[in-house]
């Protein structure tokens, strides 16, 4: 078994390393200057959605310290910086229009970005539908494809002389699967076929975005979707049927302008897929710069004989519905630990294999690194010098995964750069604020920073590149 913590972390010139987060987790705020509610806003605020009943009206306050959180990230040396857009920030009740204060928000933080010598990479969609597109029938309905097209170029014509490289959408298998066939996410709908029309649409919706964004940015940018991918082992079978619906129902029409045929026949029974149009599938396939990878760990899976309970041990929150449209007979088993707090296994072979299969399956498409990080249950030390997060879990995880980067790089895959999740612990979806992911820690009552030792790690890791 490789031991990744001894491979060296020498990367190109040109290797970009950063941070990410996304605007419902960190930004707060939720009612002022304009902004209305997103699926979010109305999901948090929904008795027994959310642990503890935590929502992100004020989360992590990065709204009103804009500043501050821009002068850490240039403490640390952040060479880019990933954050999403709140579409119901720029475009409150999902209008057609922009929102001065809402626009302005981001501009400021583009420029203070850039000022900085950081790189901004703008996610245009991270989860948080405007809750009227919802209304009228969210992801599931075909024209919220179409909004979302107005949309990006609405913000892309105000930012998109800056914006170094924009992604259309974050995780669409969340969006759909999670939001619209388990329950586990917003809106909470389970629905197998809604789920599955919403991957069509999102799929959509990105494919009449591209266009948009190449039209209307300045700059000539980087185009770029963002997906994560599940790393199936086990019996075949049931990892090709896993990997179809998680995998290739993006991949395939994003990048080959196809449905693939076993996705399809696994489907037949929830779906006719009569919401694909004539001419769908040639929108959808547009060239991309670079292809987001987002990896936390691997599933094992088996077809289930029908015998027992059934195993569900897929990562994801169990409230009731499946994320698994078509695939009743596949069984998610238990895994080998370590485990990150989220009880995900921690496997670092998962991405230098995840990696280098992406470059085999597509070998002129860039890859980037645009989520890979860990939830672990954090202490502060009180030190001389203030307070002190010796998270070693998340540091050891991070100089693991970075070497399983590395070694894939040296197998030949073309990997323009790494983004560790996330910048700040923040609200972790329905995991509220009991999750921590951040290499900052975030002390939700008085909103202090502090710098844990995996950022600092980080730090010197982007400074030994100078």
């Amino acid at each position: 078994m490789t031991d990744y913590r001894t491979i060296p972390l020498v990367f190109p010139d040109g290797f970009v390393i950063g941070s990410a987060t996304a605007a419902y987790q960190i930004e707060g705020a939720a009612s002022e200057d304009g902004r209305t509610p997103s699926i979010w806003d109305t999901f948090s605020h929904t008795p027994g959605r959310t642990w503890n009943g935590d929502t992100g009206d004020v989360a992590c306050d990065h709204y009103h310290r804009l500043e501050e959180d821009l002068d850490l990230m240039a403490s640390l040396g952040l060479e880019a910086y990933r954050f999403s857009i709140s579409w119901s920030r720029v475009m409150p009740g999902a209008g057609r229009d922009v929102h001065p204060a809402g626009i302005d928000f981001y501009s400021r933080l583009v420029d203070g970005l850039r000022a900085r010598g950081i790189r901004p990479i703008a996610t245009l969609y991270h989860w948080d539908l405007p809750q009227e597109l919802e209304d009228a029938g969210g992801w599931p309905a075909r024209d919220t494809a179409s909004r979302f097209a107005e949309y990006a170029a609405r913000v892309v014509e105000h930012l998109g002389d800056r914006v170094h490289t924009w992604t259309t959408l974050n995780e669409p298998w969340c969006s759909a699967y999670l939001g619209y066939g388990s329950g586990a996410h917003a809106p909470g709908r389970t629905n197998g076929a809604d789920a599955l029309a919403a991957v069509h649409h999102l799929n959509l919706a990105h494919g009449l975005a591209v266009p948009e964004i190449r039209r209307a940015a300045t700059n000539d940018p980087d185009v770029s979707v963002t997906l994560n991918f599940h790393v199936a082992r086990g019996e075949r079978e049931a990892a090709e049927r896993v990997t179809a619906l998680a995998n290739r129902a993006f991949t395939s029409p994003m990048l080959l302008g196809r449905y693939d045929d076993d996705l399809i026949a696994y489907t037949r029974g929830v779906t006719d897929w009569g919401f694909v149009r004539d001419g769908d599938l040639e929108t959808i396939h547009q060239p991309l710069d670079v292809l987001g990878v987002n990896y936390y760990s691997t599933v094992t899976v088996r077809t289930w004989d029908g015998a027992g309970e059934k195993a569900r041990n897929d990562g994801h929150k169990d409230v009731g519905g499946s994320p698994w449209p078509g695939l009743d007979d596949v069984e998610f088993l238990p895994q080998d630990g370590p485990y990150t707090d989220m009880g995900w296994n921690i496997a670092p072979d998962g991405l230098e294999d995840l990696l280098v299969s992406l470059n085999e399956q597509f070998p002129e498409q860039p890859l980037m690194i645009t989520e890979n990080g860990a939830a672990f249950p954090d202490a502060v030390d009180q030190t001389p010098e203030g307070p002190r997060v010796r998270d070693v879990d998340r540091t050891d995880y991070l100089r693991r995964h970075f070497g399983a980067a590395r070694r894939a790089m040296d197998r030949g895959v073309d990997l323009r750069g790494y983004l560790v999740w996330s910048l700040l612990d923040n609200f972790e979806w329905g995991y509220g604020f009991s999750k921590r992911f951040g290499i900052v820690r975030v002390d939700y009552d008085t909103q202090e920073r502090v710098v844990k030792d995996s950022a600092r790690w980080l730090a010197d890791l982007i400074a030994s590149r100078r």
